[in-house]
């Protein structure tokens, strides 16, 4: 058992502290922005709250994080009240944030400078994921701070992977919201052209999904793109801001993404006609206008 914090109780953070609580039989603290979700969460699982992320850190042999951007990031982390104030010497900062590869870098860089670890951890599976503690993980960070913080991750992952040192776990976040975007327009266009096409769309999908098209959207998400419903999974705001990272990073190391540009449009579309909480299969919703 080890004496673990998480900072950020939202979709993702919730169910992820909980289950290393539960699974993992640590001995946890949190921390919420707000804090009667905190509380909350003692009350559901147990262990402690605590009002600022530095007097949680407080003898922690792990740090969580599980925030919503980069500035998100510096906030619980920087400054007087941030957890770096309050972490012990060789304590392990693990950020599961999606961030950009420039935070994470900065961040590790300013952990090793008080004696700490930081990994950055991005990771895949939606809040389905972080509920059923099957999430991959995409670890960026040296080896030593991996080999620590990986059976304490166990407690929600069903596949963990070390990809390198500092910001590379964050790179490996973004090749995955790029073959998400793509794969979510193709099958958006594939419905609807069935659908104008005048084919059953039920037989089509049995008919393609054990084949070369088949992807988790397909399994996942055909039925309700079908009907129109968009009101669960991960929200376009949150794809557009990991889009965002993902144009950014292209546009310093000289990457090409015309794909990922285009959709990144599709989804301020979607925006636009008050989409912003809808999940990322909502893109059919423009074509059906």
């Amino acid at each position: 058992m080890a004496k673990v914090v998480f900072l950020g109780l939202g979709v993702m953070g919730y169910p992820m502290a909980g289950h290393l609580r539960t699974r993992g039989g640590h001995e946890v603290t949190v921390y919420n922005r707000t804090g009667a979700k905190a509380d909350a969460w003692v009350k559901a699982f147990g262990g402690r709250a605590a009002p600022t992320p530095r007097e949680a850190a407080a003898g922690a042999d792990f740090v969580f994080a599980c925030v919503g951007n980069d500035d998100d990031l510096r906030s619980v982390v920087l400054g007087p009240d941030g957890a770096f104030v309050g972490m012990k010497p060789g304590a392990v900062f693990i950020d599961h944030t999606t961030a950009s590869a420039d935070v994470a870098r900065e961040l590790q860089e300013k952990a090793v400078a008080l004696g700490l670890d930081f990994l950055d951890a991005p990771v895949s599976g939606g809040q389905a994921g972080a509920e059923n503690g099957a999430l991959t993980i995409m670890v960026g960070g040296d080896d030593k701070s991996f080999a620590a913080a990986e059976p304490v991750m166990q407690a929600y992952a069903k596949m963990i992977v070390h990809l390198g040192p500092s910001g590379s776990g964050q790179l490996a976040k973004m090749v995955n919201q790029i073959c998400i975007a793509g794969v979510v327009q193709g099958l958006a266009e594939a419905i609807h052209f069935a659908k104008s096409a005048g084919l059953d769309v039920e037989k089509t999908i049995a008919a393609i999904s054990k084949g070369a098209a088949q992807s988790w959207q397909m399994e996942n998400r055909w039925k309700t793109m079908t009907a129109g419903k968009f009101d669960f999974g991960f929200a376009v705001d949150w794809m557009r801001k990991d889009l965002g990272i993902v144009l950014d990073e292209a546009r310093r190391t000289g990457a090409r993404l015309p794909l990922t540009a285009l959709v990144d449009q599709f989804y301020a579309d979607v925006q636009a006609s008050g989409g912003n909480r809808w999940d990322t299969s909502s893109l059919i919703s423009r074509l059906e206008k």
